[in-house]
């Protein structure tokens, strides 16, 4: 029977490089979301980094399940170690990132420090909306690509249905979107560029094979009747 602390045993039929990668990514997300929910004083965020916590606690667990069903003798415990302390190093940082959103029981006059910390911070968090006029509207992050471009990595985004956190690849980009996103002051500014429609998305130039439809095209294709055979 586990621990009462884990709640979850579905990763451990995970392998051990997918437990690792999940946690890897996990913990980004984490701080970066922790940071955020202070900046903006979101509840809401706040939540998500506690969600996230208690899945990095059973991600550890499923990695030391992983660890003892596989060691045999002295030497592999040995050499099984290191899998062990990474786990560990992946939720002292999950732990933390808590720390952080608890400083929102605090009132805003007892944390003025947040504000001046994040600022000196080479990546920043930051804040957009997508206005309707923006040449990003339509397209899924993935085919933007919007971190390679522009050095941004979206975070968080919130439309009409609420809030995504750490967004796939897949999710499109509505007019309306508020978009959290961390990165330094050039990308941030060349995002604001795109978001708001002064500047067209400059698009990677992609050969004939790979050449994709707009949202328009894709959109006009779906009303066009589809041409009879000829017997």
């Amino acid at each position: 029977m586990p621990d009462p602390e884990y709640t979850s045993m579905e990763h451990v039929e995970k392998t051990v490089r997918e437990l690792l990668t999940e946690m890897k990514d996990t913990s980004e997300v984490i701080v970066d979301l922790a940071y955020a929910a202070l900046l903006y004083n979101s509840e809401d965020m706040a939540e998500k980094v506690n969600e996230l916590e208690k899945e990095m606690t059973n991600l550890k667990y499923a990695i030391r399940f992983k660890v003892l069903m596989a060691s045999r003798n002295k030497r592999d415990a040995q050499q099984l170690s290191g899998l062990l302390q990474v786990a560990s190093a992946a939720d002292i940082i999950s732990d933390a990132a808590v720390d952080i959103v608890n400083l929102l029981s605090l009132p805003l006059e007892r944390r003025p420090f947040v504000s001046a910390m994040l600022s000196e911070s080479d990546e920043k968090i930051r804040a957009t909306k997508v206005k309707p006029e923006s040449s990003m509207v339509g397209y899924t992050i993935g085919k933007l690509g919007v971190e390679a471009c522009t050095g941004c990595r979206i975070i968080a985004m919130k439309n009409r249905q609420g809030w995504t956190y750490d967004p796939d690849d897949d999710i499109k980009i509505r007019a309306g979107d508020d978009v959290i996103i961390r990165g330094s002051d050039d990308g941030y500014k060349h995002l604001v560029e795109y978001t708001t429609g002064s500047k067209p998305w400059e698009f990677p130039e992609v050969s004939e094979d790979e050449e994709e439809t707009t949202p328009q095209e894709e959109a006009a294709s779906i009303n066009e009747p589809e041409e009879e055979e000829e017997n």
